[in-house]
């Protein structure tokens, strides 16, 4: 299993967000790892451990909804995290709550 998971859900249909394109890159805006969300609105990226460090997950929302022709007020929602020494070893899972003008997100487990 990859050390990195997501998943994606549009809030504003209550389904899981199919096709969004997800990039995880590091602190020196180096990519890592691409995916796109399966039909679940899953993807797993990275290697199977991420050293400690910063890093960002950008997901293409301008992209998921223009196949839906739905106006979005993000084109992209980026969310940037921290790995630390004490939790390199766990793994990480970030959801992305979406609606075309609202994002949330947390960590998952």
């Amino acid at each position: 299993m990859t050390h990195l998971t997501t998943h994606v859900l549009d809030a504003a249909t209550g389904v899981p967000a199919t096709g969004v394109a997800v990039e995880l890159t590091d602190a020196e805006d180096t990519l890592v790892a691409a995916a796109v969300t399966d039909a679940d609105g899953r993807a797993a990226l990275g290697p199977e451990r991420l050293a400690p460090g910063r890093y960002a997950l950008t997901f293409g929302t301008a992209a998921y909804f223009a196949r839906s022709g739905v106006e979005t007020f993000y084109p992209e929602v980026t969310v940037t995290f921290e790995v630390t020494v004490a939790g390199a070893d766990r793994h990480l899972h970030v959801p992305l709550l979406l609606s075309p003008f609202a994002y949330s997100t947390y960590r998952g487990s």
